[in-house]
């Protein structure tokens, strides 16, 4: 009998994963994830990118409307450096993202059972790219809006404070024509 064959995370069959009960983990290195790099800055000191912590776990589990289904829960970690909204300076920020993703046989059938159900819902694929479902879903768990709950500088003025910038407002000068004067 010959031994099983080692579980490929770049090429994962998803119905044999799922009734083997199996679990896979390990790092990606964020270079080999361009599209996460894209979406975030460097870190401030120069130091590369940090690894990507992730775990898949298989199972087969009820669907409401399907039955039985093979499943794909997917965990991944790794701290990124985003823009904030706010001040425009880096932040720092923990990423974490973990989904269920139910397989089912047709893109049909997918796409009736995810506009019916809370849970995702693929159609099941012949092979899997693991790491890339681990980007996708660190991509969906980066915020909308990144900004630091209080900005580490304090935020640059809009207006000066003193009582002579009136004279430099862009409605100054149509103030002073409805005045009947130039300004100067």
């Amino acid at each position: 009998m010959a031994a099983p064959r080692p579980l490929d995370p770049r090429r994962l069959d998803v119905a044999a994963f799922a009734a083997l009960g199996g679990e896979l983990s390990g790092e990606i290195a964020a270079a080999a994830m361009p599209r996460l790099a894209s979406a975030t800055l460097p870190p401030e000191d120069g130091s590369p990118r940090p690894d990507v912590q992730w775990r898949g776990t298989g199972e087969r589990l009820p669907l409401a409307g399907a039955g039985l289904q093979p499943s794909l829960l997917v965990s991944a970690a790794t701290d990124v450096t985003l823009e904030c909204q706010r001040c425009l300076g880096p932040m720092h920020v923990a990423l974490r993202a973990e989904r269920r993703i139910f397989f089912v046989d047709g893109e049909d059938a997918a796409a009736a059972l995810d506009a019916d159900t809370e849970d995702d819902v693929l159609a099941l694929a012949p092979a899997l790219d693991l790491p890339a479902l681990v980007e996708d879903e660190l991509l969906l768990a980066l915020p909308l809006v990144p900004r630091h709950d209080v900005c580490p500088e304090p935020l640059p003025r809009a207006f000066r404070d003193d009582t002579d910038a009136a004279e430099d407002h862009p409605f100054a000068a149509l103030a002073a024509l409805k005045q009947g004067s130039r300004p100067n």
